[in-house]
């Protein structure tokens, strides 16, 4: 028979994570699905753990030569058979439930392409944090996309077939034909650039459960030269964004900009670089200063941490980092309830 759902998961050396993240698949309340494993020519001992798990659902794809993210979700959306499409990435992983909601969701509203999950973090040695990722959920048109993106990170949303279809193109690899719907050319940002064209350019809708579903893991560590990549894959996403949305970008542009800097400042600070934190936030509010007056509680914390983390000794700083995230957890936590939302998912 045919599955209801396809799960789609790209798999390139992630030897410490993979197996957790196939288990948390496998343990889903919603049985009536396939799990697609992309293996992008991992090098270390991925596809060896991948092909420990004997279940009939899961099917490993291998690709010849290593292409990246988009490659290999496309790969898995080639393949896929289910009506609708899940994406993990493979150091990611999902509460138990992440299917059946999603999939009655999308059931229940016809015109919602793009069903997402609130997210809770997870330290990289797989520790649930209590703190969570709190996107607007409903009314989320191009404008706020482009923005604030709340989808959140790549191992959240589950998406119609029929709606991946709608934004379909071909393109060519050694002189072959097929099907692209993340575009290649991007090693990063891929997913902002795909969400935005499905937004931007159909008639679907997206939004998001209250529920965090979805276990998101947070770097070790990482470089701030990878920060100004981040920020040059987002630039070349608002440059393909010029072409199919003018009039968004003309609109909105500034706006997104400075977000994704603020956004950027807060990485800097998980990375422990107050001062590129401090750099970036000050860009942000300089590119536009109109994110103060639509964000202002969250902007003040993301300046204030990034001037804080520069200057405090690091141990003041651990202090009162310690203190700002537990307040900020609880406070996460009762919007979370206030959604009625069961304690069994915090």
């Amino acid at each position: 028979m045919t599955p209801k759902i396809t799960v789609v998961m790209p798999v390139y050396n992630v030897q410490m994570f993979v197996k957790k993240a196939i288990e948390s698949v496998l343990a889903q309340t919603f049985t009536d699905f396939e799990l697609i494993i992309v293996n992008d020519c991992a090098t270390d001992n991925s596809l060896k753990i991948c092909q420990q798990f004997h279940d009939s659902r899961v099917r490993i794809i291998n690709h010849v030569e290593n292409k990246g993210l988009a490659a290999a979700r496309n790969t898995g959306i080639r393949h896929a058979l289910g009506k609708y499409v899940a994406f993990l990435d493979s150091d990611d992983m999902w509460h138990a439930e992440k299917l059946q909601r999603h999939c009655a969701h999308l059931d229940a509203n016809p015109n919602v392409g793009i069903s997402f999950s609130r997210s809770s973090f997870m330290s990289y040695d797989g520790k649930l944090l209590d703190f969570y990722q709190m996107p607007q959920l409903t009314n989320i048109d191009a404008a706020h996309l482009l923005c604030r993106n709340p989808v959140g990170n790549g191992s959240a949303p589950v998406i119609r077939r029929e709606t991946l279809n709608d934004i379909r193109y071909q393109s060519v690899h050694h002189h072959q034909l097929y099907s692209c719907y993340f575009d290649e050319k991007f090693r990063q940002s891929e997913d902002i650039e795909c969400w935005l064209r499905i937004v931007a350019t159909t008639k679907w809708k997206m939004e998001g459960l209250p529920q965090p579903l979805t276990y998101y893991r947070l770097n070790h560590g990482g470089l701030s030269a990878n920060l100004l990549k981040q920020l040059a894959s987002w630039e070349q996403m608002i440059s393909k964004a010029r072409y199919f949305a003018p009039k968004l970008l003309k609109r909105h542009e500034n706006d997104a900009r400075a977000y994704q800097l603020r956004y950027l400042a807060r990485q800097a600070i998980r990375m422990k670089d107050g001062k590129m934190a401090a750099k970036l936030a000050t860009q942000a509010l300089t590119t536009s200063p109109k994110i103060l007056k639509d964000e202002m509680g969250r902007t003040i914390s993301t300046v204030s941490a990034a001037y804080m983390q520069w200057l405090l000794p690091a141990f003041a700083y651990h202090w009162l980092e310690c203190l700002g995230q537990k307040a900020i957890g609880s406070i996460q936590k009762y919007k979370i309830s206030r959604d009625g939302v069961s304690s069994i998912f915090l």
